[in-house]
């Protein structure tokens, strides 16, 4: 199974979907920000980046391009409630697999895992 590094700033969300992808099989790590999530992906290695787009300290935009020219092998997902945050996202093509729209149901978020792991 895979190591994903979940990154959000909503605690309970955040739980939530480490919950989900534990029962899944999968090793979460957990980061309350985007800067936070880059400094446990200079420290560990990761098969998969979730973040959400909107956070503070450091964004999930800006934490991808980071996180994707500092380990361009990385799979990377994000996830927003917002549509122009999506829009951000667009720009992203090539270094992000998909956004995930919130909310989501947990079926929803362990298919997009599933998806972007086998991408």
């Amino acid at each position: 199974m895979a190591k994903i590094l979940i990154t959000e700033d909503e605690d309970s969300l955040r739980r939530f979907v480490a919950r989900a992808l534990q029962l899944d099989g999968h090793e979460t790590v957990e980061a309350a920000d985007g800067a936070d999530g880059l400094a446990q992906l200079h420290d560990q290695s990761f098969d998969l980046l979730l973040s959400d787009i909107r956070m503070p300290v450091m964004d999930g935009i800006e934490l991808a391009l980071k996180a994707s020219a500092a380990f361009p092998a990385l799979k990377i997902l994000l996830m927003t409630g917002y549509a122009e945050q999506r829009e951000r996202a667009d720009n992203l093509s090539g270094k992000v697999i998909d956004v995930v729209s919130k909310p989501f149901t947990l079926p929803d978020i362990r298919k997009a895992v599933a998806v972007a792991l086998a991408a």
